[in-house]
């Protein structure tokens, strides 16, 4: 029996285990500790896959249903909403459990030992101004993890356990403010740090703020899509009918990862169908009737991303749409890039403000900004929170890492062994 640390993120996933003297983050996925949060359903197999397998068996061709953004659907309807697969259907519910499932009997593989004891991350507010929402959303994720085979089950704050990985390297007493920046949710803390803290049982005294939006890379990449992608596919084009225009909730499915699936109905291509005829720019539908059609949605958003991860360090990608005769590259600036997420950086930033004054700590008071998350590598969003902390020292963290990290640190306090 072992305990340990799981940090289930929207984009990827780390599980540690605390072993004598030291921390680790087990090999989830080959020989790295970063699990992809995605899950395959293989229609001519039938076999089930998570993680990168999950997204080469997609990107490779094979027929079957790429789930990505999973944990996007807790605190909302979604969670036991069912999606179709080849013979039956399946709940968002069943398909976190499958991916986790997976995750934990890797772990356990390589600890050598069954994990019946856990630590999990959440975000400060799985949904934004909805208590009994956000209280739904961390009971579903407890569940779940009980139907696993946990035994004892608790909660951290993902930048609280950042901040305890962060902890473990300072030397002396330090004012922090975490930013732990995911595909799902932003995150922020004001803790006070020391190696004269680490080792106390109660750190309540020492946290003085916690605030947090659910605002994420995966929105970043929606609207990237809609600027970009989408009206290449008819987003915003005109119907024959004078001023109207083609309806936008295709469009915005197509372009929320955790959405995408339910495109795959054949009611949605029906539609989507009479609208091409409807359409005074029925060549734009029809390719917007092919990605779903040949499901390549998936491959769409991937594609959305990748660009967006290429302007972190570019002025300019190439933002590549190809499937069967029809494909078309687009140049996209990183200007485009700032202007469609401009807002979604400022509420951000916002987040920082209404962290510092929850706290009632000015500014200059906060000795180091950590950061974790890969959304942090967008020059955007690191603008905006550094807006906010001119004074402050940044400090690099684990950007997949930390608060599995800290998880893990968190779980051998509380349980009192690895």
């Amino acid at each position: 029996m072992a305990s340990c640390g799981l940090d289930f993120g929207t984009s990827n996933t780390t599980l540690g285990v605390a072993g004598v003297g030291d921390l680790r983050l087990l090999p989830l996925d080959g020989a790295r500790p970063t699990l992809p949060s995605a899950v395959f359903f293989d229609f001519e197999s039938g076999a089930v896959t998570v993680g990168q397998a999950a997204i080469d068996g997609y990107v490779s061709g094979v027929e079957g249903r790429l789930m990505r953004s999973i944990k996007s659907a807790l605190g909302t309807g979604l969670i036991d909403a069912d999606t179709a697969l080849r013979s039956g259907r399946i709940t968002f519910r069943e398909v976190i459990a499958t991916f986790l499932r997976a995750a934990k009997e890797r772990a356990e593989a390589q600890a050598g030992a069954e994990l019946d004891e856990v630590v999990l991350g959440r975000p400060v507010h799985f949904v934004d101004g909805d208590a009994a929402a956000d209280a739904a959303a961390e009971e579903a994720l407890g569940a779940i993890a009980r139907t696993l085979g946990f035994r004892n089950i608790s909660f951290q704050f993902e930048p609280i356990a950042a901040a305890l990985d962060y902890e473990q390297q300072v030397d002396a007493e330090e004012l922090a403010l975490i930013a732990d920046i995911g595909g799902g949710t932003s995150d922020f803390s004001i803790v006070r740090i020391g190696p004269e803290r680490r080792g106390r049982a109660d750190r309540a005294a020492d946290i003085l703020a916690n605030d947090g939006i659910r605002i994420g890379g995966t929105d970043f990449d929606r609207d990237l899509s809609l600027a970009t992608a989408m009206p290449l596919l008819g987003y915003g084009s005109p119907m024959k009918r004078n001023g109207l225009n083609a309806p936008n909730s295709p469009f915005l499915d197509l372009a929320t990862w955790s959405k995408i699936n339910f495109l795959y109905t054949a009611k949605s291509l029906a539609e989507l169908r009479r609208l091409k005829q409807d359409s005074a720019a029925p060549e734009l539908i029809e390719r917007l009737v092919g990605v779903v059609e040949h499901r390549l949605g998936h491959a769409l958003a991937m594609e959305v991303e990748r660009t967006k991860i290429a302007l972190s360090d570019a002025p300019q990608a190439a933002l590549t749409l190809d499937w069967g005769d029809d494909r078309l590259a687009r140049p996209v600036e990183v200007a485009e890039l700032n202007d469609a997420t401009g807002a979604l950086a400022g509420r951000i930033g916002a987040r920082v403000r209404a962290c510092l004054a929850e706290a009632g700590t000015p500014a200059d008071r906060i000795d180091a900004l950590f950061l974790t998350g890969g959304s942090t590598q967008l020059p955007q969003v690191r603008s905006a929170i550094l807006a906010e902390l001119p004074g402050a020292r940044v400090v690099e963290g684990n950007i997949f890492g930390s608060v599995g990290l800290g998880l893990t640190v968190e779980a051998a306090r509380r349980y009192g062994r690895a």
